[in-house]
């Protein structure tokens, strides 16, 4: 399987940090190792800020008071709430990533395409289970920027490559698209909280799509 460098996670950047680790370097102009662990750490404490007290507790205030630096550290990291969002979201997915590329299968690679894309829904819908709410806040948020964006590309050239892997018939783009929109955190949360699906029969749901798609 080949990806482009840029989107492959780098060692170690999907394991989280400390949230009582000192900030490096706030004060004065940081090294580039202490920059990225920074980020690392704000993202940290953004994500514990998230799953104690709900997405909507995430402000630049609250994660920098969290932090226990200025606002104006965390306004240069991220540039907006929709960006600390979008930069949240990415860190969650460092895992997921890592798992679909170089984990073990069916998720990872070694299983046959249609498993693979089965493995990767209900992986999916596990992140969305528990981490729903950043998701839906990062998608709602980047509005026309997330189709565009990197997390969403690397997601959609994965699906295709195991759609053209499976010699799926069709706009193999269209099809990517097409699956992808039925793993949105908005719409999985609410057939899980307002229609009444458990995860195991939106897993289904998506195993049945899937190997129709693949099958036609």
């Amino acid at each position: 399987m080949s990806y482009p460098t840029s989107d492959r996670p780098a060692p170690g950047e999907g394991q989280l940090l400390g949230v009582g680790t000192p900030l490096l370097g706030d004060t004065e102009p940081a090294e580039r190792a202490d920059a990225a662990r920074n980020r690392q750490l704000l993202l940290d404490a953004a994500q514990q800020l998230v799953r104690e007290q709900g997405v909507d507790s995430l402000t630049m205030d609250a994660l920098a008071k969290r932090a226990g630096v200025g606002k104006g550290t965390v306004f240069r990291r991220f540039g907006s709430r929709s960006g600390l969002l979008m930069a949240l979201l990415d860190h969650a997915d460092r895992k997921f990533q890592e798992a679909f590329i170089f984990g073990p299968p069916p998720l990872g690679p070694g299983a046959p395409p249609a498993d693979r894309i089965v493995a990767f829904g209900r992986a999916r819908l596990l992140d969305i289970d528990v981490e729903g709410e950043l998701y839906r806040a990062a998608e709602e948020g980047a509005a026309g920027d997330r189709y565009s964006g990197a997390p969403y590309g690397l997601l959609k050239r994965h699906v295709s490559m195991l759609l053209r892997e499976a010699q799926t018939p069709g706009e193999i783009s269209l099809l990517a698209d097409s699956l992808l929109a039925t793993l949105s955190a908005g719409l999985i949360m609410h057939q899980m909280h307002v229609q009444g699906y458990s995860r195991d029969q939106i897993g289904d749901n998506w195993e049945a799509l899937v190997r129709h798609v693949v099958s036609r």
